[in-house]
């Protein structure tokens, strides 16, 4: 069989095309993924300047302001240094182990992002189970607790490990019957993107903060216990336990424990935004805005923009909860901890979706 030089060509040219095509796949895959991780980096960082600031005008003094314009660029420095640490290792501990647990701390962190719909548009993964994905995939994160506080060899680290896994059980259930009661009296669904468009329809008024006010108290402070802020810290309570699970890590390592904390204090953040607060909706009719400048083909970008800029709004507005309670209550002991959880907030969050079955079953 006799190939001609054209056809030769023409073969070569079809395999070229065809290996773009799959290059150009792998980039578009990728720069969603890499565009979200960049924004939560970015995210991280102003919440750690935030809660400084806040903090500083809380206790009457002053707060960063060398790093950076308004000391922006303080959470940056802290994370190069604690990069060019030494990273010690305990001498009888399990090495593995130690190694391994900061990583799934933060990774199991890093997926309960792709189900947050920043707009109707920007989701990573709109999934009918979003949200219990992210109770599912949350509740990995204290097992890296544990196998960190373990593997230090050390008791303090041990007790924490111990107390954060008994805190994420014990305020887990509560959370998932409060978001539970939402998708039986809202919106019939557990995707995110769902949750929010049910809270449309109604503007400010239609937000599931007026329909479900129990829910919202008994959702805030399980997340509180869940991101382990004050006065709920108790697996890294100093006074008590040095650090907790902590006390042994140094450098790039305690570094990515300082990382998860504050990805889920965001991720929280976040959830409420979407489920209680109306997500990226908002009652003023902004996408009239376009059409008065005459501007109808970049309404959908103006739009996502807008709803981009309300989320994260609503989002570091509701920051302001968890960063002023920590320099305002003082912290429980862990049988005080554990009591509020099974005791108090389980039956309420029960009672909250035996009643809002009851609505719903009444309204059929």
């Amino acid at each position: 069989m006799i190939m001609y030089t054209t056809e030769i060509q023409d073969i070569n040219s079809f395999y070229t095309v065809e290996s773009l095509k799959g290059v150009y796949g792998i980039i578009w895959v990728l720069v969603p993924i890499l565009t979200l991780i960049l924004g939560i980096t970015i995210g991280v960082l102003v919440i750690v300047w935030l809660e400084r600031e806040i903090s500083a005008g809380l206790q009457q003094r002053i707060g960063p302001e060398y790093a950076g314009p308004l000391g922006v660029l303080q959470a940056l420095a802290d994370g190069t240094k604690l990069l060019f640490k030494e990273n010690l290792l305990p001498s009888r501990g399990d090495i593995r182990l130690f190694s391994i647990g900061p990583s799934i701390a933060v990774i199991s962190i890093l997926l309960s992002y792709s189900v947050i719909p920043f707009d109707y548009r920007l989701v990573l993964a709109d999934l009918n189970i979003g949200v219990f994905l992210w109770i599912a995939v949350s509740s990995i994160a204290p097992i890296g607790l544990l196998m960190s506080g373990y593997s230090s060899n050390n008791k303090y680290s041990f007790l924490g490990g111990l107390r954060a896994a008994a805190q994420s059980i014990s305020y887990e259930i509560p959370l998932t019957l409060c978001v539970l009661s939402i998708s039986l009296r809202v919106s019939n669904s557990l995707s995110t993107v769902d949750i929010v468009e049910a809270q449309s329809k109604y503007g400010f008024w239609g937000w599931n903060l007026w329909r479900q006010p129990i829910g919202f108290i008994v959702f805030l402070i399980s997340s509180l216990a869940e991101c382990e802020r004050l006065p709920f810290d108790l697996p890294e309570a100093e006074e008590e336990l040095v650090a907790g699970y902590q006390t042994e890590y140094s450098g790039i390592k305690f570094g990515l424990f300082y990382v998860a904390s504050y990805l889920n204090l965001l991720v929280s953040s976040l959830f409420v935004t979407v489920l209680y607060l109306g997500g990226w909706n908002i009652s003023i009719p902004y996408i009239f805005v376009s059409e008065l400048f005459e501007i109808n083909k970049a309404r959908w970008v103006f739009g996502t923009t807008i709803g981009i800029f309300i989320t994260l709004a609503k989002t570091y507005l509701f920051l302001f909860i968890p960063i002023t309670t920590r320099w305002t209550l003082p912290r429980l002991r862990i049988d005080q901890l554990l009591n509020l959880g099974w005791k108090f907030l389980l039956p309420i969050s029960l009672g909250n979706l035996l009643l809002t079955t009851s609505f719903q079953l009444f309204s059929l």
